[in-house]
């Protein structure tokens, strides 16, 4: 177990190593040992100094799932220090009557810091009194007087925003976010940063997609506002193009154990991240994700050193799915 765990596991490996526990968890690997006994790393909400742990999920495909599964996963999260649960999925709203689903059969909606969406399903709307009947609709839902975070896509329009603002003085939402996971609406997010009162970001930030480092994370650095790192795991092609790649002995020197605490420990790293939602809804990965946030981090040296590495491998012949099953 122990020669696994320090060369580095595929997700296929690591799946197959602990199939049939993913319910209880209960196994006695060093790698799991290691988890349970660590903490996972908590960065502030630069609005107001409020601290969160830096690894959270999102239920991708969940409308496909078990909810007794999508359950565990939610567990799993709760039971090693975790919190974030987000919901933002535009092209799949079912993604978030699942998971309000999990949370609320489950009654742990305040042990957990939830990512909403302002925006009803279907096409962006233009109206916004749509944001309102989705916030109170949520806040009806969830039985909470208040919403944790709710996130709005950085092309929406501006009435859209302007109540979700409205929102968030009258004290139902806490927090608000722009999104985006397209490179080239970097322009609006921004404007948006610069012009107006939000208190995150959201955009995707992987190994193979470092182009928010360029402005935009040292831009949410400046305005003191919290960046969520969307597909931690590159639109599904860092694991293809990894494949049984064993993982280099010098990633024991920032505690990755596994391909998938690589990858995210390279995006944890970098300072302006607050929040990190990694898609999964399988437990025996949401547990290898809480890895990629405990113990050490790869300094500015071996940040680069870890993306030549990436950068060296083939591209995949044909594009993956984003994040990973």
């Amino acid at each position: 177990m122990e020669r696994l765990a320090d060369r580095g596991m595929t997700r296929r490996e690591w799946l197959a190593l602990t199939a049939g526990a993913c319910a209880t968890l209960a196994l006695r690997s060093p790698l799991l040992a290691a988890i349970s006994e660590a903490k996972l790393i908590q960065r502030e909400i630069p609005a107001t100094g409020e601290k969160l742990p830096i690894i959270g999920v999102q239920f991708r495909n969940s409308i496909k799932q078990d909810p007794a599964a999508l359950k565990n996963v939610v567990r799993t999260l709760i039971d090693n220090g975790g919190r974030f649960v987000d919901t933002m999925h535009q092209s799949m709203p079912g993604v978030e009557d699942m998971t309000v689903r999990v949370v609320t059969d489950l009654g742990v909606r305040e042990k957990l810091f939830l990512g909403l969406r302002a925006h009803p399903p279907g096409p962006l709307q233009t109206d916004g009194a749509l944001v309102r009947q989705q916030i109170d609709g949520l806040l009806k839902k969830l039985a909470t007087p208040k919403l944790d975070l709710v996130q709005l896509p950085s092309h929406a329009a501006p009435g859209l925003l302007a109540e979700l603002k409205r929102a968030k003085e009258d004290g139902s939402v806490r927090y608000i976010a722009v999104t985006t996971i397209v490179n080239e609406r970097h322009g609006e997010i921004e404007s948006l940063m610069r012009n107006e009162p939000i208190d995150f970001i959201g955009v995707h930030y992987s190994m193979d997609n470092v182009k928010a480092a360029e402005k935009l994370l040292p831009l949410a650095q400046e305005r003191k506002i919290g960046v969520i790192a969307y597909f931690p795991f590159g639109v599904g092609a860092l694991f293809q193009r990894a494949g049984s790649t064993p993982l280099p002995e010098w990633a024991a020197e920032f505690d990755a154990k596994t391909w998938a605490q690589f990858f995210l420990k390279y995006v944890v790293s970098h300072p302006a991240v607050t929040l990190v939602r990694a898609g999964t809804t399988q437990p025996a990965h949401m547990l290898d994700n809480i890895g990629g946030g405990i113990g050490r981090l790869p300094d500015e040296a071996t940040r680069k050193r870890m993306l030549d590495l990436v950068n060296s491998w083939p591209m995949p012949k044909r594009p993956a799915g984003p994040g990973k099953p």
